[in-house]
């Protein structure tokens, strides 16, 4: 489901299951967290580009586990989605992303923890938590903020309005905008200048970049996981996952 190859100093890792739109579940959360660590811990690695297979980037959070999940249901699991999220927010190397198609929830969030994202025209993001009942994940109430300031933040994080290349690259949340078929090439491009330069002083660079954040991320990524423990199995939620597997919207009519 993590596919993993080397182009040179640049580490692609690509998410693999375009059946359910590279939605994520535990295989491949543990997966994906498995892959940054190694990259984190290959020397010949520079920099890392994260992309997604077919005509989608990431759905997310795999619905369907998530509902296992509300129920009360008790998944095994290496590192898991807060494991991955900790290996994020502390990745020492750049991150590059060619957000190639939709984006949702985890899809979206990932924005705030990269260090450069190509978006094709293509491509639009969605951060669904308030149409699912639930909250904010992945630091993004804390990166959401920092990067697009507080108001444009808010709409994302709590519309579940979708928002399009060119309106993710105005509010800073993208780099550059590249048609579909010169993504990948645009994005490997910049990829492959950065990976000529020192590994030492590539994460150097980062850390004096990130570090002044990098506190804050995982305060937000804590109480991002308390809301959302307290959320998820709660009526509104319950609601949302009944109304997705009815295939009908939500009714939070009359539920705090």
């Amino acid at each position: 489901m993590i596919e993993v190859r080397n182009d040179g100093r640049v580490r692609v890792i690509t998410l693999m299951r375009p059946e359910a739109k590279n939605a994520m579940n535990v295989a491949m959360w543990d997966g994906a967290a498995r892959a940054f660590l190694d990259a984190e811990n290959d020397p010949g690695v520079a920099v890392v580009v994260f992309t997604g297979s077919d005509d989608s980037f990431s759905a997310g959070q795999d619905v369907i586990e998530m509902g296992r999940l509300a129920m009360g249901e008790q998944i095994e699991m290496e590192h898991g989605f807060p494991g991955l999220t900790k290996i994020l927010i502390d990745f020492p190397k750049p991150l590059v992303l060619a957000v190639n198609g939709m984006g949702l929830g985890f899809g979206a969030t990932i924005l705030g923890v990269a260090d450069l994202v190509f978006m094709s025209t293509t491509a639009r993001l969605k951060c669904p938590f308030t149409m699912l009942g639930v909250a904010p994940e992945l630091a993004s109430s804390a990166t959401f903020p920092a990067l697009v300031g507080r108001q444009n933040a808010t709409w994302a994080l709590m519309s579940s309005e979708w928002l399009a290349a060119e309106e993710c690259r105005e509010v800073g949340l993208a780099y550059k905008v590249c048609e579909p078929a010169e993504l990948m090439e645009v994005t490997m491009r910049h990829a492959h200048t950065l990976a000529t330069k020192p590994i030492s002083s590539l994460m150097a660079c980062k850390r004096t970049i990130v570090e002044p954040m990098r506190a804050a991320m995982h305060a937000a990524h804590e109480r991002e996981n308390e809301e959302f423990a307290v959320l998820l199995g709660s009526a509104a939620n319950i609601e949302a996952m009944t109304a997705f597997a009815e295939k009908r919207e939500p009714d939070f009519d009359g539920i705090d």
